[in-house]
This record gives C-alpha cells, sequence and structure tokens, in this order.
C-alpha cells in the first residue's frame, strides 16, 4: 500500500521497490541478510536521495503501466537477443534492464524502506555463487549503458544529473577495482600475521587468486566452485586471524592511528550506527562478523568466477529436476519443443474456460461438464493431448471444440460445488471466448509464447562470439586491477620520497612522537572510501528522516482494521420516523465518543 500511495503521489514515479528480507538458513543466508541490510540501507537510499534507484527487484515492485507502455520500454524489453551482449545485459538480469529502459525513457524509480516483503535466498555456495555470476557482468554492463548516454538522460530524466552519473562512475570503477583492493587488504593481513615486508605480503597475496583464474579457464564450474569453496574457507581464517591480532596490537601498543586500525574501527562504528538507525534490523549486525571474513569470497573469488563464466548464459538458480520417480506413459508419443510447448499453452486457455464451464448458470450445463470429465479422465491414458484438436482444426464449430476440451481434472472440487452454490449474479456470465477474444490469443500464442526454432549453427556461433566478448571483458577488467596492484608495489619497493605523513595517535588521541607514511594510491583510497561512506551515510540519514513522514503520514489516513471495528461496542437504533429514510442514523457510543 505504501508503494501505491507513492505512485499515486507522484506522476513520473514509474517503478518502486521496497526493504527485502531474504529467508532460509545457513552460514549463505546469515551473509545474505547483512549484505541485503547494508545495500538497502546505503546503497538504495543513496540512489533514491541524490538521483533515481538503478535496478527494481523482480521479488518486490510496483510498475506504472503508463510507463511499461512508454516508448522503447516494453516494446524493447520485449525483443530477442541477437547479438552476444544483450545475453549479458538483457537476459542475466531482466529487472535491472528494465529498470535502465525506464531511466532513459525519464521515469523515475524510488524505493520505501517501510514496505518489507520477503524472498527465498540461495541456502548452498553453488547456487549463491551461479546467482551472483548473472547479477555481477549484468549490473556493470547496464550502468555502462546508462554512463554511456549520460548526455541524453540527464536531459530527458529530471532526477539523473550529471553528479549522479559520475557518482555511479565511481561506484563503477570500485566495483571493477574491487578484487585488487582486497588483494591488497589480504596483504595487510599477512604483514601483520607473518611479520614481513609489505612488497613480499603483496606477492603472497597476489599468487593464489592469479593460480585460480588462469585454472578456470580450463576446468569445469563446478570444479571452479569447489576450489572456491576451499579457498573462501581459508580465507576466513585468515581475515579472523588477521583481525585479532590487529586488536591485539592495538591494546598492546596503545595505538589506534595506523591504517589497518582505522579500516577496523571505521567500518565497525559505521555499521554499528547506521543499524542503530533502523531499530527492528539491529540484530543484523551480528551477521557482520560473518560479513567482514567473507569479503576475500565475495569481492574477489565470485569476481574471478563471473568474469571467466560471463559465457554461460544458463540462469543456474531456481533449476529443479524432475521427481526421480516419475515414470512416463508407455503410450505417449514422442513430441517435439515446439508441440510440447503449444500443447502446454492450449492446455491452460483451455483449463481457464472449464473454470467459466464449472461456473454455468444452468444444472444441465453442470452435468454435462461433468460426464465430460469422466470421459476426459479415461481418454487421458490412450491419447495423452487430446488438447492439440483445439488448435490444429481451427474451422472446427465452437460447440465441437467445447465437447473435445479436457474438463477440470482436480480430485477435490469442493471449492468449485462453493462456488456453484452462489447466485446467479455472482456466477460468470460468459462461457465461451468469443471471435476476437479467440484469435487474439491465437496470435498471441504464435507471436510470443511458441519457442525459437532450433538453430544448431547460429547457436555454435553465438557460443563462440560469448567467448570473445567474455575475453575482452575479462582483459580489460582483470589489466585495470593489475594496474593498481603495480602501482601500489612499485611504491612500496622503490624508495619514493613521494608519501603522506600523518602523526600517530594513542587511545587517548594524544600525539606519540612518531609518524605514520602512507603512499600516494594508499591515501587516495582511503580517502574515496571514506568520502563514499560520508556521501551515503548522509543520503541514509535524509532517507530515514522521509521515510519516517511517508509512513506516519499514511498512517494518519489509513482506515481501521476490521479487528478494530469488531472490537467497538455498537448500539442498535431503531427510529420509526426515520425507518425509510435513505441517510444513515447515527448515535453516540456511550462508552466512548465513536459514532455507530
Amino acid at each position: 500500500m505504501l508503494l501505491i500511495d507513492r505512485l499515486k503521489l507522484y506522476p513520473r514515479v514509474g517503478a518502486a521497490c521496497g526493504r527485502i528480507h531474504p529467508t532460509g538458513s545457513g552460514p549463505m543466508v546469515w551473509y545474505q541478510k547483512f549484505e541485503y541490510a547494508v545495500g538497502h540501507w546505503l546503497h538504495k537510499a543513496a540512489e533514491h536521495v541524490f538521483g533515481c534507484v538503478l535496478c527494481s527487484p523482480g521479488c518486490f515492485s510496483l510498475f506504472r503501466a503508463a510507463a511499461l507502455m512508454d516508448d522503447n520500454v516494453m516494446k524493447k524489453y520485449t525483443i530477442k537477443s541477437s547479438a552476444a551482449r544483450h545475453y549479458i545485459q538483457f537476459d542475466q538480469g531482466e529487472d535491472r534492464w528494465l529498470c535502465t529502459l525506464l531511466l532513459k525513457q525519464g521515469w523515475r524509480v524510488e524505493y520505501n524502506a517501510a514496505s518489507d516483503a520477503y524472498t527465498n535466498a540461495p541456502e548452498e555456495f553453488k547456487e549463491f555463487y551461479n546467482q551472483r555470476r548473472r547479477w555481477g557482468p549484468s549490473t556493470m554492463a547496464n550502468i555502462a549503458d546508462l554512463l554511456g548516454s549520460t548526455n541524453l538522460i540527464s536531459k530527458r530524466n529530471p532526477s539523473m544529473s550529471k553528479p549522479y552519473m559520475f557518482y555511479q562512475l565511481f561506484n563503477l570503477a570500485s566495483s571493477i577495482l574491487a578484487p585488487s583492493t582486497v588483494i591488497l587488504i589480504i596483504a595487510g593481513s599477512l604483514t601483520v600475521l607473518l611479520d614481513v615486508h609489505p612488497s613480499g605480503a603483496l606477492i603472497m597475496a597476489i599468487i593464489p587468486p592469479a593460480v585460480f583464474l588462469g585454472i578456470s579457464f580450463k576446468i569445469k564450474s563446478d570444479t571452479q566452485i569447489q576450489i572456491a569453496a576451499v579457498m573462501s574457507i581459508l580465507y576466513a581464517f585468515l581475515m579472523m586471524i588477521a583481525a585479532i591480532i590487529i586488536i591485539g596490537n592495538m591494546v598492546r601498543d596503545q595505538t589506534i592511528m595506523n591504517p589497518s586500525s582505522l579500516f577496523i574501527i571505521a567500518l565497525a562504528s559505521f555499521y554499528l550506527f547506521t543499524a542503530l538507525l533502523h531499530p527492528q534490523e539491529i540484530g543484523l549486525v551480528i551477521y557482520g562478523l560473518l560479513y567482514i571474513l567473507c569479503i576475500p569470497s565475495a569481492y574477489l573469488l565470485l569476481a574471478i568466477y563471473s568474469m571467466v563464466n560471463m559465457n554461460n548464459v544458463s540462469w543456474g538458480t531456481r533449476e529443479t529436476a524432475p521427481a526421480s520417480g516419475a515414470a512416463k506413459s508407455a503410450a505417449t508419443t514422442p513430441q517435439t519443443k515446439a508441440q510440447k510447448a503449444k500443447s502446454a499453452f492450449i492446455q491452460f486457455f483451455s483449463r481457464a474456460k472449464c473454470c467459466r464451464k464449472l461456473c454455468c448458470r444452468d444444472s444441465e450445463d453442470q452435468e454435462r461438464i461433468h460426464s465430460q470429465e469422466n470421459l476426459s479422465m479415461e481418454a487421458m491414458e490412450p491419447e495423452p493431448q487430446p488438447q492439440n484438436t483445439i488448435v490444429d482444426d481451427v474451422s472446427m464449430p465452437v460447440e465441437e471444440q467445447r465437447r473435445e476440451e479436457p474438463a477440470f481434472t482436480c480430485p477435490n472440487q469442493n471449492w468449485v460445488e462453493q462456488l456453484q452454490s452462489l447466485s446467479a449474479d455472482m456466477r460468470l456470465q460468459e462461457d465461451t471466448l468469443n471471435e476476437e477474444e479467440d484469435q487474439f490469443f491465437r496470435e498471441l500464442m504464435a507471436r510470443y509464447l511458441e519457442p525459437i526454432p532450433e538453430n544448431k549453427k547460429k547457436q555454435k556461433e553465438m557460443a563462440e562470439n560469448l567467448k570473445e566478448l567474455r575475453n575482452k571483458i575479462t582483459f580489460v577488467y582483470f589489466i585495470c586491477n593489475a594496474f593498481w596492484l603495480i602501482a601500489t608495489f612499485t611504491l612500496q619497493v622503490t624508495d619514493t620520497p613521494i608519501f603522506i605523513q600523518v602523526p600517530e595517535l594513542d587511545i587517548n588521541l594524544e600525539f606519540t612522537g612518531d609518524y605514520i607514511f602512507i603512499d600516494p594510491l594508499g591515501f587516495m583510497f582511503i580517502l574515496a572510501f571514506a568520502l563514499l561512506v560520508v556521501v551515503q551515510f548522509l543520503a541514509m540519514l535524509y532517507h530515514r528522516i522521509n521515510t519516517l513522514i511517508h509512513y506516519v503520514a499514511y498512517l494518519d489516513t489509513e482506515s481501521p482494521t476490521e479487528k478494530q471495528i469488531q472490537q467497538q461496542p455498537l448500539i442498535e437504533v431503531n427510529d420509526d420516523e426515520n425507518e425509510s429514510s435513505d441517510y444513515p442514523i447515527f448515535q453516540r457510543n456511550p462508552d466512548g465518543g465513536t459514532l455507530v
């Protein structure tokens, strides 16, 4: 209702999404609970305040029909993928692609933090990696598409300013450099753990992911996931040991003014204070410990897996195999994919018509339908697909087609009997589709629902194009990370006079007399990270205030629930003089001031 209220208030809002809570059990779900919380608390709130939300998730969103049917939105959204990049941008993240089209057309996409929904989250490591393997490249492709149309979007969409597009460019650059950033964090952990030179620790941190990247091009995806799972556990232990050592050094040396200590203290304080502003979700802070331990897995190993397997355009999640005990009927004849799909859709519409038949007005039709149901149940074994007669013989009279259609086969028809007991004005009046509707659905099925004819040659060409695209993007992606690491390594090895001098402070914030020297790249990273955190934090504060205002305003106009109405004592008023009056009669409740 809050999303509906939002779209009613602002006509240019084409879509709105709410707060999504993952459900399930296990460590993977615990990790996602905190990940979703941070994503909504900070990232979506900042997007809503400074511009527009770039992705309105498919599990909980409200779209305006006028926005969907606008120029270049639904018509372009439903086109078939014809190029390799289309499979990445269109098919792997269809909800983000739809929002990209809405934003390009000038519509606003918003986030409402008071609208809660729950979604099934991947509980297995493999399913989680396959899900993010789709989301990662699709997210980058759609953001790059928006950034490539900055001038057009800033003119057409008043919510998408050029500073906001620069903010998204910075986020994109941060996500691209995330693997190298994680390697630097691991190198810092090795420096503290093994007491080695930072340059040596950096080389030790680069070797495992580099080996994993190299062998991933030669081994299967399932094997990649197994290796990533083992490495994720090892990295989690490394992060835990390094964090304990850093905290121990802080207590022993009585100093906090060093990069590692500042990073841990700032990150923990920032997430804790953000959680305090979301009191109903403050318990999710516990899962933040697991989130920090899984940083190498989520931002390094997963990035490698996503880039290497970009040419794999299968869905990867929610793919269930048929039951092991399901036996095929001996009388069933082989069918092509087109015939199977055609039969399935015809069966759907046939059952819809049968539901209308079950709501017919006279008892003769009811008896005829029940008799046809028994006949259809007997005819299902020798003839597995009787629905094909509806489509194959278009010239068949309507009454004969209706006799050929299978009746409702659900064994429990208590709800049907209840439906039949309704009064005549409550039953459906139309028994069959008219000629225009029937023609519409036939053309709809032929144009959109029948599968694309299989073309082995075209599939092979597309597979090669996807591999070529994968190789190009992977090269650019990892060469950027390599440049960042080489620059950092060079500054550490050479005795360069270029550095940032920072005074070292103790726990009481007093100067210890020593200085900390930070290389320029590290200083720029810390400065950029701090700036991004401050910007998102301010946007979160503004968004929380507006969410509270919207929620209170909506509650003020909300009608009382049925339970509240039933709890109020009523007084029966019997006024013979006004018995024939068309106006309602009100009387004060003696227990309160309510009009009844």
